[in-house]
């Protein structure tokens, strides 16, 4: 049990340092008038959660233990509600109603999309049964 909490604890921290320098390069690239970074990371969070529990069920190649660390360390750690949360409402609070629309709308659709692209590539590639 504290060997899982370990491989959390330090799956978290890889996941933390990805999702800020996620949102550094966001920021960098594409410009600070939107939250890019956040968007990136939930999109690729959710693509990477759908794959890996995908391939997890058809798979015997990654431990219970191994997913466990993985979708609840890292992802966890790499995808963040409360920061889309947070931003959404600056984005109210300052009037700008389309920001705060495009905000939620391309994070719920991104997020849904890429989890449904990540399930569908670990089908396509180790099969669609567990």
């Amino acid at each position: 049990m504290m060997l899982q909490v370990i491989w959390i604890a330090a799956a978290g921290a890889m996941g933390a340092v990805c999702r800020w320098g996620i949102s550094r390069v966001g920021y960098i690239v594409l410009g600070g008038g939107f939250a890019w970074g956040t968007l990136i990371a939930n999109a690729v969070g959710c693509f990477l959660l759908g794959f890996l529990m995908h391939f997890g069920l058809i798979s015997d190649r990654l431990s219970a233990e191994a997913r466990t660390a993985l979708a609840v360390g890292f992802l966890g750690a790499l995808t963040t509600f409360s920061t889309f949360s947070y931003e959404t409402i600056g984005y109210l609070e300052d009037g700008s109603w389309t920001l705060a629309i495009a905000n939620i709308s391309a994070n719920l659709a991104l997020g849904l999309g890429a989890t449904v692209a990540g399930l569908v590539l670990a089908r396509t590639l180790f099969g669609a049964t567990a």
